[in-house]
């Protein structure tokens, strides 16, 4: 791919340089008294206008697409007003005072409306550009699998229940990634690899949305996430991590991130003080007396007095919750019944 586009580069260069030729060739043949080195001089004005459009296109590329449009509409406005001014020199009987005047106008309000442009069209606050984004990307609902969302294999599930949509990219960078965790010699890292090679193979072929590989690369990064920041920033994506730094990072420089961490945080049943629950004791717990049992989603849930009730089922009140930074624990105590039957 990468030398396709070289090729393809040099031919843009090598038509801009014959075209250079082919002007230069003509003017001196128009002209009354020709010069040998004229054509020469054709070809070099022609290759470095070819290599100036190249260059440009690195400049624009990073830009985010509404700054791009903002600028672009800008940029054709103040050359229209340019344009209207001028006509009141065409009259002029000095045809070259008339063109640098038309040169410097065009120059000054081409340069005010492509910076006025790219920015006050955020000022536009349209609500959807995705008719626009749609045009150009395909798909407006772009997101960006990183390596940890992968591996934690959650993100297979979520889609299968419909509520994470639109097209998911996965990086060649992220693939590669994955690939030297599978071949790692280190069993458990190995495991986990080819654990996140699987699950792409299931998102593929479970066809329930759009699974891209993106071959993009970012020769001058070297980190991953900094790969993936910058893959977004292109693709006005958003990024789907458990990664809590890579949130963060991401979000400084105004790029959505979705992490499953939080999500699953957030959909963890709301229990309250007083409330009544039937649980199963699995063991005990560091006090004495002390039972230990388990919600659905794996909150840890802390009985007193149920050393006893080992393996049953029984009946607990919520007392209290507390949340600490490995998640939430919840206090509760015996039910009356359940104490009475106990003595």
């Amino acid at each position: 791919m990468k030398w396709g586009w070289l090729i393809l580069k040099l031919v843009l260069i090598a038509i801009c340089g014959f075209g250079g030729y082919l002007i230069a060739v003509s003017l001196n043949n128009e002209s009354a008294a020709p010069y040998n080195w004229a054509p020469w001089a054709g070809v070099l004005g022609g290759l470095i206008v070819g290599i100036g459009g190249l260059s440009i296109e690195k400049l624009i590329k990073h830009m985010p697409l509404k700054v791009l449009t903002g600028g672009t509409v800008g940029l054709v406005l103040g050359l229209s007003i340019a344009k209207l001014i001028c006509v009141g020199f065409a009259s002029m009987q000095n045809t070259t005072v008339s063109v640098v005047i038309y040169i410097i106008l065009s120059c000054i309000f081409g340069y005010i409306g492509m910076v006025l442009g790219s920015i006050k069209i955020e000022e536009l606050r349209v609500q959807n550009w995705s008719w626009f984004v749609r045009g150009v990307r395909g798909n407006p609902l772009t997101k960006i699998l990183d390596t940890s969302v992968i591996i934690d294999g959650r993100i297979a599930d979520i889609v299968e229940t419909g509520f994470l949509g639109g097209v998911l990219v996965i990086p060649e960078f992220v693939l590669q990634e994955l690939q030297h965790i599978a071949d790692s010699p280190d069993p458990t890292r190995r495991v986990r690899g080819r654990r996140g090679l699987d699950i792409i193979k299931r998102l593929q072929s479970e066809k329930l949305v759009e699974v891209r590989i993106d071959r993009q690369d970012f020769d001058n990064l070297n980190d991953v996430d900094a790969k993936l920041v910058a893959l977004a920033l292109r693709l006005n994506a958003k990024i789907v991590t458990n990664d809590y730094n890579l949130s963060k990072v991401a979000e400084v420089q105004g790029i959505q991130s979705l992490n499953i961490n939080q999500l699953a945080s957030a959909l963890k049943p709301v229990v309250l003080p007083g409330e009544v629950l039937r649980l199963h004791i699995l063991k005990e717990g560091k006090e004495q007396g002390q039972g230990i049992a388990y919600l659905e989603d794996g909150t840890m849930v802390v009985v007193e007095n149920a050393s006893r009730h080992l393996g049953k089922e029984v009946e607990v009140s919520v007392t209290s919750i507390l949340q600490t930074t490995a998640g939430r624990l919840i206090f509760t105590t015996l039910k009356d019944g359940e104490m009475s039957r106990q003595h």
